[in-house]
């Protein structure tokens, strides 16, 4: 496996929407989620939402049949297919919940090209609703400012990366990380990245204008985007550059990951801009 891990946010990002207010919006509960929203934390508010679903007889296969129709680009699969064949290891990192992003991703084929789905957990209880819980139960601490309370990104990004690079062959060292995200707490993680790792904002969205902000605050390249063409051109031309730059450091007999990559990921050379000059 190459030595590289590419995390993915998944609303907004792997699909086109925010995957809750999909489900509200769907199955006809957008007024009812608006009125409560100024309440309670959204985490919370998501685990209510699902109750006053069950309540008023939605079932948990309605809310899956909804999930399965969430708008998806097909070039996002593509991109991450195509990554996974490159031998990345590929992440979810999200504030959405494992039941919707699980439904999503099997649904399109793309559960197997993930060896790790970091985000809130959810179970069905005994009456068959469906129960949302924090990633954090207890406070995270976090003094960046743009995390909710019930995930860090950032801290989970931590933890992805002690696990992956004790996973990693010995010698081979810290695994080299592409993030892709387009939300508030996408900002922490992106400050954890170091010189050699990739940063992916989705460009006129939260973690973009924060990122714009003070840029100098982040180690990482940064290579926005705004659209799924534009996301799979930029993550497959970085794990291109990346399994370049890592054949290059092998003994020249184990050199052999350029010619067989595929174009998109062969375009190693295209010119890194400046954060203030691309856009």
């Amino acid at each position: 496996m190459a030595g590289i891990v590419v995390v993915f946010d998944f609303d907004k990002t792997i699909i086109d929407v925010d995957s809750d207010n999909w489900v509200m919006d769907n199955l006809g509960f957008t007024e009812l989620f608006e009125r409560l929203l100024p309440t309670m934390p959204w985490n919370t508010l998501m685990d209510t939402m699902m109750g006053e679903l069950h309540a008023r007889g939605k079932t948990l296969g309605d809310v899956a049949e909804v999930l399965r129709a969430a708008p998806i680009d097909p070039r996002v699969p593509a991109a991450i297919k195509a990554a996974y064949a490159l031998g990345c290891d590929l992440r979810v990192l999200s504030d959405a919940n494992a039941f919707f992003i699980e439904t999503i991703l099997e649904h399109h084929g793309l559960r197997g090209c993930f060896s790790q789905i970091n985000t809130n957990p959810s179970h069905v209880d005994a009456d068959g609703r469906l129960r949302i819980g924090p990633y954090h139960a207890a406070p995270h601490g976090c003094g960046v400012g743009t995390c909710p309370p019930n995930m860090c990104k950032g801290q989970v990004l931590d933890r992805i990366l002690r696990e992956a690079s004790a996973g990693s062959a010995a010698g081979t060292g810290r695994k080299r990380v592409i993030y892709l995200g387009d939300g508030r707490g996408d900002y922490c993680p992106s400050l954890r990245l170091a010189r050699e790792d990739f940063m992916m904002p989705r460009r006129g969205y939260p973690v973009w204008d924060l990122i714009c902000e003070d840029p100098a605050r982040l180690q990482a390249e940064v290579h926005p985007w705004a659209d799924a063409a534009e996301l799979e051109e930029t993550l497959l031309r970085l794990v291109g550059r990346a399994l370049v730059e890592e054949a290059a450091l092998l003994p020249p007999l184990d050199c052999k990951l350029e010619s067989t990559m595929p174009v998109a990921a062969q375009d190693a050379g295209m010119p890194i801009m400046p954060l203030g000059v691309k856009n």
